[in-house]
């Protein structure tokens, strides 16, 4: 997985605007990271600098929906026509179900953005329930999501995850942080993390440090994610203050990055892409993916394509490819939506044949499987338990747990190249606390070059 990683980042450095630069290999000690351009002309900058890179992009990219009917979490619509900032908050899930899919781990940066720009996509048809009368957005980050993206994460820490006792006084202590002495604006210092406990379970991160010509701090730049999109505030130094030390709140460092990340880290998995984040896509404007587009799908997944054809170029026939094997050709009489289901697994590209003969840009998306089984119904926290898996066209990455009973129960298990050779994963005794008595929900991640999908299931934690 290494070296597909690593080989995946070098391949596309070429492709990279001169405008933009981005980190393919992490140093030992996770203090510095090799930044290279298109000519491969590299640099080392801190990973606090690639932080904040990685958090002006998602918290700077600006899109302005295209329909009616994209929910905003806690009130209303976003409206059409209107332009925003900033990728849109949302958590993607409802009752222990994970309905949408995550910007960033889940997605690319551009399958949101091209998903915005067709009036068919999941953005407008979908809404994920909060209650019965709001919604919030099928595509989104919410604040831990962002913190972790920024902090070169390969998977989600939730807020408690990043200061040192998980946001309680007892319980294991996470190396690689601690907490900033003084607790004041003078003190604080980029890639800084401000995390706000029960029952605000919030964190933001610093991103920027003005001084004056005495070198005394005036200004404290902080950005997170919190509806409808993400926030970017300059505090002044007294407001900082003010702010840090209201509603339980505390300003954390991350002293060693790797020793905070542990083995959750982004250069080990494909996604995060910042490559291909940091980078500004063409959108397709002549046909568009219900789910955008460079999306994996399930295998017999509804694949709704809608061609557009927003110039008025003209269309004749779609053509749609596995590979370099044709899968079909039909003719256009109008436009609007096609929809078809496919069982073999495989990349595939949509296009069109305009009516002057030019092939429009293709539509890029994979087709993938994935599913598990469960050893047992009932497990106990004393013994192990495992997983057995099957996957195509998709490399099997980690196993989640969340605990219905416990709120601090968030767990990830990694899955090495072992266990994949022989399609099963052992969760450990002793990683469920007793505190997860009850329903513990279970969730299988696996990756490709078009992102992350999951299944998921249950299981019964019960004293032995």
């Amino acid at each position: 997985m290494n070296s597909l990683r690593h080989g995946n980042r070098l391949l596309l450095v070429s492709l990279f605007a001169s405008a933009c630069l981005t980190a393919f290999a992490n140093a030992q000690d996770g203090s510095e990271v090799a930044v290279c351009d298109e000519t491969l002309a590299c640099t080392s900058v801190s990973w606090q600098q690639q932080a904040v890179q990685y958090a002006d992009r998602m918290s700077r990219v600006q899109w302005t929906p295209v329909a009616e009917g994209m929910p905003r979490q806690r009130r209303g619509d976003f409206r059409q026509g209107s332009t925003y900032t900033g990728v849109p908050y949302s958590n993607q899930t409802y009752d222990g179900q994970t309905i949408g899919r995550s910007i960033g781990f889940e997605i690319y940066l551009k399958t949101f953005l091209a998903a915005v720009q067709n009036p068919k996509s999941v953005l407008y048809t979908e809404r994920v329930p909060v209650s019965e009368d709001a919604a919030k957005p099928y595509y989104g980050m919410v604040c831990s999501s962002f913190t972790s993206y920024a902090l070169q994460c390969g998977l989600q820490f939730v807020a408690r995850q990043h200061v040192p006792h998980g946001g309680v006084v007892s319980g294991p202590e996470r190396s690689g942080v601690q907490p900033v002495q003084p607790q004041s604006a003078q003190a604080a210092e980029v890639g800084d993390i401000i995390y706000t406990p029960p029952t605000g379970q919030h964190v933001e991160i610093v991103t920027e440090i003005t001084r004056d010509d005495q070198g005394e701090v005036t200004h404290v730049r902080v950005i997170d994610s919190a509806p409808p999109t993400t926030r970017i505030r300059n505090h002044t130094a007294a407001d900082f203050e003010t702010h840090i030390s209201s509603r339980g709140r505390g300003l954390y460092r991350i002293t060693d990055l790797d020793q905070w990340r542990q083995d959750n880290r982004a250069e080990t998995f494909l996604f995060p892409n910042y490559v291909e984040d940091m980078n500004e896509a063409a959108i397709n404007r002549v046909l568009l993916l219900d789910h955008g587009d460079w999306v994996p799908y399930f295998r017999d997944q509804p694949v709704k394509i809608n061609v557009m054809d927003r110039d008025s170029q003209g269309v004749r026939r779609l053509v749609i490819r596995r590979g370099d094997e044709v899968v079909e050709d039909m003719e256009l009489s109008d436009l609007g939506v096609v929809e078809r289901r496919f069982s073999t697994c495989g990349d595939y590209t949509a296009y069109c044949v305009m009516e002057d003969g030019s092939l429009s840009q293709a539509c890029e998306f994979a087709v993938c499987d994935l599913d598990f089984q469960l050893s047992a119904k009932e497990v106990t926290t004393d013994q192990p338990w495992h997983l057995e898996f099957t996957a195509c066209h998709m490399t099997p990455i980690y196993v989640y747990l969340s605990s219905a009973a416990n709120p601090y129960g968030r767990y990830h298990v990694l899955i090495s190249d072992r266990d994949r050779e022989m399609g099963r994963v052992t969760i450990p005794a002793g990683l469920l606390q007793p505190e997860d008595l009850g329903v513990v929900r279970v969730r299988l991640f696996g990756e490709n070059p078009y992102g992350r999908l999951h299944r998921q299931e249950t299981i019964q934690v019960v004293d032995r």
